[in-house]
């Protein structure tokens, strides 16, 4: 009896090999190599300085490596361009949220949304397609708790909103790698509380790469870490194996705050996420 064929393995949603970037006698990201499979929610934290963005920068296109390639779902994208890593499923939110505050809360998503559109020629002059990418926005607004706000000027959001907002944005082209730099900078507890449910209610057909300087969102959410120290990896596996290593602990001591610790006020257990308060 022949064997029923084995299914080939599913290419990795992101694959970096041996990503270098440099600026002068600065190596930011030095000799990075990564592969996530589909659906996989992974933090790169690391001291300031470490190149955590400069990563980000190089996946979503911002910035070119000197060295390296970039393969999204089985396609080199290390030479494509912003606009064409998009079309092939990468979405990203920023440090400071992307939000143009001329435009009503849903038309920045309508906006964000209309280059992923089937039907997105002409749906500025065509009140029937406008209402088609409407819908789809108000679903997204829906998705993180803005769609009470729809109409309003995006000027008028509160931080929070506009982190949210930026949130929504990002999903609006139904992205199949989701990358978040620091999303949860500056919110209070209930809006970190309010993205984490966000972010975890997800489909695992979106993975998330997250950089992020709150220890406890990425205990939450992520399941693997990639830690940076000076643009080379120190460690990656899963994440309180990773945010235990010796060599973490150490590049935290040696060279400033961890990611997510108080040094004024208290000490941030890297397994735990907890802060206990200093006498």
């Amino acid at each position: 009896m022949t064997p029923a064929p084995t299914a080939a393995p599913a290419a990795p949603v992101l694959d970096l090999d041996r990503l270098t970037r440099r600026y002068g006698s600065l190596t930011a990201v030095d000799d990075v190599s990564l592969r996530l499979p589909a659906g996989a929610r992974h933090a790169v934290i690391g001291p300031n300085g470490a190149g955590k963005t400069t990563l980000l920068n190089l996946i979503a296109g911002t910035d070119r490596p000197d060295r390296g390639t970039i393969v999204l779902n089985g396609t080199d994208v290390t030479r494509a361009s912003t606009a064409r890593r998009s079309r092939l499923g990468i979405a990203r939110s920023f440090q400071q949220p992307s939000v143009i505050s001329e435009l009503t809360v849903l038309d920045n998503i309508v906006l964000a949304g209309w280059p992923h559109h089937p039907k997105r020629r002409g749906a500025w002059r065509s009140p029937s397609r406008y209402r088609q990418h409407a819908e789809s926005a108000a679903q997204h607004l829906e998705t993180v708790g803005l769609a009470d706000l729809a109409h309003r000027p995006a000027s008028t959001l509160s931080h929070g909103q506009r982190r949210m907002l930026d949130l929504a944005a990002a999903l609006a082209g139904d992205p199949r790698l989701l990358l978040l730099d620091e999303p949860a900078a500056g919110l209070t507890d209930g809006d970190i509380g309010r993205l984490l449910a966000i972010l975890g209610a997800l489909p695992a057909s979106v993975a998330i790469v997250l950089v992020e300087h709150h220890v406890e969102v990425v205990a939450e959410l992520a399941t693997s870490v990639t830690v940076l120290a000076a643009g080379r990896v120190l460690v990656t596996g899963p994440t309180r194996e990773a945010l235990a290593h010796p060599e973490v602990r150490d590049a935290y001591h040696n060279t400033g705050p961890m990611a997510g610790e108080e040094p004024e006020h208290g000490a941030t257990d890297l397994v735990t996420g907890t802060t206990e308060a200093r006498g």
